[in-house]
């Protein structure tokens, strides 16, 4: 019974990259159906600048999630680290939103070359996350200044009663 969670967590990893795969080829195929067959009258060589732009745009998230699910072996070939947990946000989360908006665009394209312009949130949600970032470097020395005398008062009479020792009533029988 020993690494069952490394071995849940392969599992759950190899099912999760495979309902990635096929988004991505289902997105694909959509496109390719319905815009180059069906709309093949209005298909410019843009359009494939925009199916080559996509699958860039499928790809390099895709190998860092296959990077980060691969499970790790021993020496011996046995398993022990059954990957990254695919369920987290931070970095895994953003390479899902890539891909999802990438879909998005991708479909949505066929109706209207406006959808391309939802690439703008991906730059856009990082900036706004960076300039939060950055904000917290810069105003760490500005915020012992703006206490106020009645916050001042307050902070010194609740560490006052924190450092009082405290009595612990027992009971004896």
């Amino acid at each position: 019974m020993a690494n069952q969670g490394a071995k849940k967590r392969k599992e759950e990893n190899a099912r999760h990259m495979a309902n990635i795969r096929r988004i991505i080829i289902a997105c694909n195929v959509i496109y390719v159906l319905v815009r180059m067959l069906i709309f093949h009258s209005t298909f410019t060589w843009k359009h494939w600048i925009g199916l080559v732009l996509t699958s860039v745009a499928y790809w390099i998230p895709y190998q860092q999630l296959a990077n980060m699910a691969q499970p790790s072996y021993g020496d011996d070939g046995e398993l022990l680290d059954g990957g990254f947990d695919m369920s987290t946000g931070g970095v895994c989360g953003y390479l899902h939103d890539v891909i999802y908006i990438t879909g998005f665009v991708q479909v949505m394209s066929i109706i209207s070359g406006k959808f391309w312009y939802t690439y703008l949130v991906i730059p856009a949600f990082g900036g706004y996350k960076s300039f939060g970032f950055i904000r917290g470097f810069l105003s760490q020395g500005s915020e012992g200044d703006t206490e106020d005398e009645k916050t001042r008062k307050k902070r010194e009479k609740m560490e006052k009663k924190a450092s009082r020792t405290k009595f612990v009533k027992t009971r004896t029988r």
